[in-house]
């Protein structure tokens, strides 16, 4: 049987599309976009085309447009690049369920002095406007909270939170990560009211290697990558002109599919969200149950008395691919640190599963997936040294 893949929120196929256009600039527009003779300026036309059409999707002007090589790049420039322009005590606030690219490069802030606020959130995942706006403070340099989680598909109310961070500290940036949005959700620079937005193309089927940075007309931001002045002198280094080519184009169709996509991929996750927890006892779901508050294609949970590793590799060996959390962190041994900074108990911290879904995914896939689960969890906790005797919290469970 055909596999199954379910972990488009770690990486997406490339659009043949998207391959298509790609490989026009590989044959065609070839030339460093620096060079003065004819075959740069064809490459430097085409960049300058994908610049455009980013920018246009996005609500911003090309100028603001940064091309990366990926998303945790751009994270890393806009949350370094703003800390070094702001100063070396310049105090940064974000949240515990951030990716890695943010939280680490937050905690290496704070490892040379600069003090660093990390929000708690609730049960589902959401820190409020408020409370972000609570920990702004005089000399606030930057606050970075990520539009939708990539493990457990909160979406966050970036708009309120970049008006009340704004209300209480006008000089304050807001940053965010907005990989997980991008191609499931729409996104408006304007609308969101941020100084920063991260995007990377492989999440809504363009190339891996390729990112983009939003950076706000009079944003203060200091390079990281130093060497020449490509990108408005923010990002040093011969353009990837294929790569930007096809973010421009992965967005351009994941724009023009937007709604079909998103209400494709939310009918299965409300049938994975539904019936997962009644199909398998001692089961919670992980993030929010409404769907208008979570990512379309994003379905979690976490299961009592197995180990996820396991789950895993048996759903592996039946054919579909998916994954514990953050493609970053899958065969770690720690817990979740989303899953911790959530509150959910122990005894489910050992084994989570996220299913992603993708505009390929379908219904039959859904219901196979529905069909071997239940089974796989039940042979795991046969053969489990954890006590199933143990009663699960009645207020997580179904």
């Amino acid at each position: 049987m055909k596999r199954i893949y379910l972990d488009h929120a770690a990486t997406t196929p490339l659009d043949p599309r998207v391959l298509e256009a790609m490989n026009a600039v590989y044959r065609d527009g070839w030339g460093n976009p620096s060079s003065s003779y004819r075959e740069g300026q064809r490459a430097r036309a085409l960049l300058d085309d994908a610049r455009r059409e980013v920018a246009k999707l996005l609500n911003a002007r090309p100028e603001e447009i940064v091309f990366t090589g990926g998303g945790s790049e751009a994270d890393n420039l806009a949350i370094r690049g703003a800390a070094a322009k702001a100063g070396p005590r310049s105090h940064i606030v974000t949240t515990a369920i951030e990716h890695h690219a943010v939280l680490h490069t937050c905690e290496q802030l704070a490892r040379e002095g600069h003090p660093l606020t990390v929000l708690p959130v609730d049960s589902e995942g959401f820190v409020t406007p408020e409370q972000v706006a609570a920990a702004v403070r005089d000399d606030t340099a930057l606050v970075s909270v990520m539009l939708v989680n990539n493990e457990v598909g909160t979406i966050e109310p970036v708009a309120d939170i970049a008006r009340a961070v704004k209300a209480r500290n006008p000089r304050t940036l807001v940053h965010t990560d907005a990989v997980q949005a991008a191609g499931m959700l729409p996104l408006d620079v304007q609308a969101l009211g941020v100084d920063l937005l991260t995007i990377t193309a492989h999440k809504f089927y363009g190339p891996k290697g390729t990112g983009a940075l939003y950076v706000r007309r009079g944003t203060p931001l200091q390079a990281q990558i130093l060497g020449g002045p490509q990108e408005h002198d923010l990002r040093a280094g011969t353009e990837n002109v294929a790569g930007a080519v096809g973010l421009a184009t992965a967005l351009h169709l994941a724009y023009d599919e937007l709604e079909t996509r998103a209400r494709h991929c939310a009918r299965l996750r409300d049938r994975l969200l539904e019936e997962i927890p009644r199909r398998i006892p001692h089961t919670i779901v992980t993030g929010p149950r409404a769907g208008a508050r979570r990512a379309p294609h994003n379905a979690s949970f976490a299961f009592a008395f197995i180990e996820g590793e396991a789950l895993l590799l048996q759903l592996d060996l039946g054919g579909v691919a998916a994954s514990s959390g953050s493609a970053c962190t899958t065969g770690s041994l720690e817990p979740s640190h989303v899953l911790v900074a959530m509150g959910v108990p122990e005894m489910y911290l050992r084994a989570s599963l996220r299913l992603s879904l993708g505009k390929d995914t379908t219904e039959d896939q859904i219901e196979r997936v529905l069909e071997l689960l239940p089974g796989y969890v039940a042979r795991l906790r046969a053969l489990s040294p954890l006590d199933e005797q143990t009663p699960a919290p009645s207020a997580l469970t179904s």
